[in-house]
């Protein structure tokens, strides 16, 4: 009846150890991360490479973020993507909140990391010394003490037992707690859930309005042009059919309009399905299709890809569309002589940047195609943030999560 109960407990330091033992590890990483975002902030000329340190030090948060869910089995929320520029970044609150919590992972990660290996670690070092205390005579324990001979070897062993029974009886409580702060300060604050309650709600409208939308925009499609070409074809065919009984010869520019008009509606009905899903997305995926659209840019264009899991079909046509929509605005309204694409996923998020060297200037409410962009992303619960100012540079960036 009492084996389970030591075995339990051994299951509980093991857990807590590897916790603790990997928080050690980011704890020190979070130093270098601090460091790095100090750095951008201290000289201005370094400032544009924020953003950069940012994403660094969100990417280490994720992590964190996922080994606290993965031991206490619960769903963190991850914030927003982070933003593109420097002074976006400074006034992010969930920046901020990475900051913070990197600064006292940095302190009490290393430090509960360090209790929790001193147990093994100074339980082996006092058994190793009690058994060859004969051959370095001038060595001590981990207290300091020397081992000169068998008794005091003994008093070293003693030690050495204080410290593996000391082990899990302060490694599992010190794991629990720092999950639990970890969890505290990863979680965003309640008035962002708050307002995150709105933007799903508000999220949900926009993807119904997106769908609506896009039915009567087929609607329109088939019926005003699909439809007209198919009833010309129609009429073409019964203009051929009475000619044929009157004059067969007569018959034959009927029958080639008729043709003419068929083949219109056949690439009409080509162009609505493409505008659903394009096949190049099917056919060869969302890299090589944005490839495809760099490759038949009027401005030069470099596509730079990271590694890219599998993706939902609606997020690849939305990505597709921003790069398209980014390519487009660069040609005919920015004057750009270059633009570079980037697709990459961030902290489970699929994030698109298009950017360009042209006069900047661009505005949703200009009729660009930048509002459907907008609304088509915020029905996948993404973000769009476009930063174009006079003169330029032009940066459109969207952030739309994916399973992982």
């Amino acid at each position: 009846m009492d084996a389970p109960v030591p075995a339990g407990r051994l299951q509980r330091f093991s857990r807590g150890f590897r916790f603790l033992v990997d928080g050690l590890a980011t704890g020190l990483a979070a130093w270098f991360v601090l460091l790095a975002c100090l750095a951008c902030l201290v000289p201005v000329v370094s400032l544009p490479l924020l953003p950069r340190a940012a994403r660094a030090a969100r990417a280490l948060t994720a992590l964190e973020r996922a080994r606290v869910a993965r031991h206490l089995q619960v769903r963190v929320p991850a914030p927003p993507a982070v933003p593109a520029t420097a002074r976006a970044v400074l006034a992010d609150a969930a920046v901020r909140r990475d900051a913070a919590f990197l600064l006292v992972h940095a302190v009490v990660g290393t430090l509960a990391g360090v209790v929790a290996v001193s147990s093994p670690i100074g339980a082996v070092q006092n058994v190793v010394l009690a058994l060859t205390w004969p051959l370095f005579p001038a060595a001590t324990t981990t207290l300091n003490t020397p081992v000169q001979s068998w008794p005091q070897a003994g008093v070293a062993l003693l030690l050495a037992a204080a410290y593996a029974a000391l082990g899990p009886l302060v490694v599992p409580p010190l794991a629990r707690w720092h999950l639990r702060t970890s969890a505290a300060l990863l979680a965003p604050p309640r008035e962002s859930l708050v307002e995150r309650l709105a933007e799903v709600t508000a999220t949900r409208a926009a993807a119904l309005d997106a769908h609506a939308t896009e039915l009567r925009r087929i609607e329109r499609d088939l019926h005003d042009g699909i439809q007209n070409r198919m009833v010309a074809v129609v009429v073409h065919l019964g203009a051929a059919e009475r000619a044929l009984r009157r004059d067969p010869v007569a018959a034959l520019p009927f029958v080639l309009t008729a043709h003419s008009a068929a083949d219109q509606a056949l690439a009409d009905l080509r162009a609505v399905v493409r505008s659903i899903y394009p096949p190049v997305l099917a056919d060869r995926g969302l890299a090589e299709a944005v490839s495809g659209l760099a490759a038949h840019s009027s401005v030069p264009c470099t596509v730079r890809t990271g590694a890219l899991p599998r993706i939902p079909a609606a997020v690849e046509a939305a990505a597709y569309a921003a790069v398209a929509e980014g390519l487009t605005n660069a040609a005919k309204h920015s004057g750009a002589r270059r633009v570079d694409v980037h697709l990459g996923v961030r902290g489970g998020r699929l994030v698109v940047e298009v950017s360009d060297d042209g006069g900047g200037g661009a505005q949703e409410a200009r009729g660009t195609g930048l509002s459907g962009i907008r609304r088509r992303v915020q029905a996948l619960d993404g973000t769009v943030q476009l930063h174009s100012p006079a003169g330029g540079p032009t940066l459109l960036r969207i952030a739309v999560p994916v399973p992982g």
